[in-house]
């Protein structure tokens, strides 16, 4: 015989009278009671809870205070031990992390993995958790598996690496909390809402179970709290793989339990073990605490380090990270307040945060009784302090719509009040929940539009308790936080507030915070957008910052800061880590390294890093069988050798090396890019813009540029862009003179089958100011026969496309447009009529005759009155006189066999003297 054998006849009966109900049912009524009894006989008193309950953290306040064990237990990740001490230096709600960004035996991709556990006040485990940490004598063990487990056991909730939203604390990390109590399967919940008149899960379990429990007794609290677990437990789905891991997560804390009583020969009696109440209801053969219960089989943990630390946390953010309703949390945590005031009970609270114990009273074990059939057949009271406080929600949420901008008024607050207790009476509720108050508020308050950036519901969580947000202290920071918060001390800005903040920064008068303006730049490469962002100022190669103006929110970005100190002990030493292993990345290209290189520069000023980066560039670059990413290689290149020509005496070798080796490497890739179809146009001009940009210090380091005419001649592009980039190569090399581009293009425009084709010409040409920008003249004067002879079906639809390819892509080349087109055009209408376009107008002769020189302009005037200039040209180039003085000297350029020949003082100098040679008469003005 049991206390419970007239519930469960009475329940049998209940079962029998509906008749054609499933067979199940009897069996599951039963099973119910049977649950509960078995619970209650274990010698290890099992102490249920739901997580975030002000009626669980209640009932665990009266039970702490009446029992005093001297061992508790409970379910939370065991290898979050250590942190417990810590939440003395913290402003709930907090919540507990593991985290690990280099792990052995997961997928790299899966990285980082976090694991979460969310602390309020108004929780069982806090409550317990305070009372352990104040308590002499009294013994607290975690007993949960590990954050390791939580993913050997659950790889599907394995996160992926994904854009983190501005306002989730939590981020990506996979939350554990102690009474995950809610229906397994859809059907079921849906059946309890329908009928429960409520919309979503929190507004249900707080009508049916919180308020009613919020002042039971605390065998009343046990049975009911494992009632409901085993109702949720017997018809949850069992042959899914989380009912599994529930089980496995089971016999996994009875283990450590039996392992702890054993080896500190504790009495049962004397513990505490707390758990959700979906576990308390546990039937299997390893649970329990009786010596001889069979143990399970833990596995290893894996090789991945964890780390472990506190970061803020909010009710949001928990409500977001396990499904709650929004606003249930802080509703909650108002609940928990207002029956605190109602009982008279003082909460544990850790010394390091406000209040202290009350001395506990000692109670006897009481014998087990059947408090579940009063309790189910009882109707809930209704207490005489509802209708104060539902008066007072009235009128305090017209006072904040006003604030808001609503026009509410006295008659609003009346009016929600009586709306308040009509859906509360329509729903079948003996009192207005606080769910009933903010549908009655927004239906009376909230009209047409909403004035302000809040609505009325969003007032009313305001009003209810807010979404309070904690904070971890100094002292509970990992070094790397401590270390930014005092590096950043001399800017005299509360870093732990939860607001933007301006700091000012006058380098030039205050040359000290140099440092922090170092800083702020390596947390702004760090940390999110919005945690560190600057106003004004910029942080360039060769530049030396004067002033700065810097918005700092690292309050809210706390958590950030402090995962950046599970990666090293100071800033330097993590982005160190973030660059290097940007650059060895598996899919780390030539302009990834690059980057690195630069950033090392910027913030780190090292050596010895900025080498090692350099020299993984010029491996990555070899290696590369693509060259996508040559535009990002040109650009950035050419701004470190610019920095390294203007700061240092010679270049390193490794900038050396990668010159030599892109060229070489280039030049190999160059004919196959002209005909590979997925090679776009702006890649190839960057190549061919390296080629030639680079070309003078590459043949100083021993290149041949023979390689490069042969890259050329080999190249045999199909496509009209590409070869109108071959022209301008051929064009740059001496192959082709400008005058053979003119006939080449009006040719083009010439042919009818051809000009649908020709925009594709241009933007090759376009491109081709990259490689060979003194060709910018007849890119504008390509451009003007095209404006001007295309027909409007071919134009018309090219001009949206050339103005986005222009955007996009030549954004370094629109501005050298820009100025050759303002010096070829007219600058006033009027001058317009009567202006001739050049490449129409006849050409002068370069050195007409004597005779015809009799106005000599100021530049001859000063060569003829200093021919040292001249003479010192024409030696080095091979002549024996001065242009000026030589009677028919000149300087004519001329195709002869194909190759360039200059005659100056009627000696011929050209590519045949030597590759120096034909490298000089390469790049004299206008291709003579």
């Amino acid at each position: 015989m049991t206390a419970f054998d007239a519930l469960r006849e009475q329940l049998l009966g209940a079962a029998r009278a509906l008749g054609g109900g499933p067979d199940a049912l009897p069996e599951i009524l039963a099973g119910m009671v049977d649950d509960v009894d078995h619970a209650l006989r274990e010698p290890l008193e099992i102490f249920p809870v739901c997580h975030h309950s002000p009626a669980s953290a209640l009932a665990m306040l009266r039970r702490l205070r009446e029992k005093q064990p001297r061992v508790i237990y409970l379910e939370l990740c065991e290898d979050l031990q250590p942190l417990l001490t810590e939440l003395r230096n913290c402003r709930l709600p907090v919540a507990l992390q593991a985290f690990a960004s280099r792990l052995d035996g997961f997928p790299p991709e899966s990285a980082p993995l976090s694991v979460i556990a969310p602390i309020t006040e108004a929780s069982a485990e806090y409550q317990a958790v305070a009372y352990a940490l104040n308590t002499p004598g009294v013994t607290l063990v975690l007993v949960d598996r590990s954050a390791d487990h939580v993913f050997q056991w659950q790889p599907e909730a394995t996160p992926e690496a994904g854009p983190e939203p501005e306002d989730d604390l939590h981020g990506d990390a996979v939350g554990v909390e102690i009474g995950d109590l809610r229906p397994r399967f859809a059907e079921l919940e849906e059946h309890l809402l329908h009928h429960g008149r409520v919309r979503h899960w929190s507004e249900w379990w707080d009508q049916y179970v919180e308020q009613p429990l919020s002042g039971a007794g605390h065998d009343t609290y046990r049975q009911v709290m494992i009632m409901i677990g085993s109702l949720f437990r017997r018809l949850a789905p069992h042959d899914t793989r989380r009912f599994a891991g529930d089980e496995d997560r089971e016999r996994y804390m009875w283990t450590r339990i039996r392992a702890h009583l054993a080896e500190h020969h504790i009495d049962p009696a004397d513990g505490m073990y707390i758990c959700g109440a979906f576990h308390a209801a546990s039937r299997l053969p390893e649970v329990g605490s009786a010596p001889g219960t069979p143990d399970f089989a833990i596995t290893p943990r894996t090789g991945t380090t964890w780390l472990y630390g506190l970061i803020p946390s909010s009710h949001s953010a928990i409500e977001a990270q396990f499904g709650l309703a929004a606003g249930s949390v802080s509703i909650a945590a108002a609940t928990w307040q207002k029956q605190l005031l109602r009982s008279r009970l003082k909460p544990f609270r850790l010394d390091g945060q406000k209040g202290r114990p009350l001395p506990l009273p000692v109670a006897g074990t009481q014998p087990v009784t059947d408090q579940l059939t009063d309790y189910l057949a009882g109707p809930p009271v209704l207490d005489g302090l509802d209708e104060l406080e539902l008066r007072g929600w009235c009128v305090d949420i017209v006072r904040l719509a006003r604030r808001n901008g609503y026009l509410a008024s006295t008659a609003d607050a009346i009016a929600v009040f009586e709306t308040s207790i009509l859906l509360a009476g329509m729903r079948g509720r003996a009192r207005p929940t606080p769910y009933d108050f903010q549908d009655a508020a927004v239906t009376c308050i909230e009209k047409d539009t909403v004035p302000g950036r809040r609505d009325v519901r969003r007032l009313c969580e305001i009003l209810l308790g807010g979404d309070r947000v904690g904070q971890v202290g100094y002292d509970a920071l990992p070094p790397l936080a401590r270390d930014v918060h005092d590096r950043l001390a001399p800017l005299g800005l509360n870093l732990e507030q939860r607001s933007i903040q301006r700091a000012l920064l006058d380098l030039a008068a205050r040359p000290e915070l140099a440092a922090c303006s170092q800083l702020l730049w390596m947390l702004r490469y760090l940390l999110p957008d919005h945690a560190v962002r600057p106003i004004m100022g910029s942080r360039r190669l060769g530049e030396k910052p004067i002033q700065e103006s810097w918005d700092l929110d690292l309050g809210r970005h706390q958590r950030s800061i402090i995962e950046l100190g599970y990666e090293g002990v100071t800033v330097e030493q993590v982005l160190e880590h973030r660059l290097r292993r940007d650059a060895w990345h598996p899919e780390a290209t030539a302009a990834t390294a690059l980057k690195a290189v630069e950033d090392s520069m910027l913030f780190l000023q090292s050596p010895r890093l900025t080498d090692d980066l350099g020299n993984r560039a010029v491996h990555l670059l070899s290696a590369e069988r693509t060259v996508d990413d040559a535009p990002a290689v040109l650009q950035r290149i050419r701004r470190l050798l610019g920095h390294y020509r203007a700061t240092t005496p010679a270049l390193p070798s490794w900038c050396e090396r990668f010159v030599t080796s892109g060229y070489a490497h280039y030049c190999t890739l160059l004919p196959t890019a002209f005909v590979d179809e997925e090679t776009g146009v702006r890649q190839v001009g960057a190549m061919l813009g390296f080629l030639f940009g680079m070309e003078s210090l590459a043949l100083s380091l021993g290149c041949d540029r023979t390689q490069l005419e042969i890259a050329v001649r080999q190249s045999h592009p199909e496509s009209p862009a590409k070869l109108a980039l071959l022209w301008a190569a051929r064009h740059q090399l001496g192959d082709l003179p400008l005058a053979g581009l003119r006939d080449r293009v009006d040719e083009l425009l010439g042919n009818p089958l051809v000009v649908p084709a020709f925009p594709q010409y241009v933007s090759g040409f376009v491109q081709a100011l990259e490689p060979v920008p003194r060709l910018a003249p007849f890119v504008v004067e390509t451009l003007s026969k095209a404006f001007a002879r295309l027909p409007d079906p071919v134009l018309l639809p090219w001009l949206p496309r050339l103005i986005t390819t222009l955007r996009r892509q030549g954004g370094d080349l629109l501005p050298l447009l820009t100025r050759e087109a303002g010096r070829t055009f007219p600058g006033s209408l009027a001058a317009l009529d009567s202006w001739t376009p050049p490449w129409l107008a006849p050409s002068p002769r370069l050195f007409p005759p004597a005779s015809a020189r009799t106005d000599r302009g100021p530049v001859s005037v000063f060569l003829a009155a200093h021919p040292a200039v001249t003479d010192a040209v024409a030696g080095l180039l091979g002549g024996a006189g001065v242009l000026g003085r030589v009677p028919g000297a000149g300087r004519r350029a001329r195709s002869a066999g194909g190759r360039r020949v200059v005659s100056v003082a009627g000696r011929r100098v050209g590519s045949a003297g030597g590759r120096r040679a034909g490298s000089v008469a390469g790049r004299l003005p206008g291709g003579g």
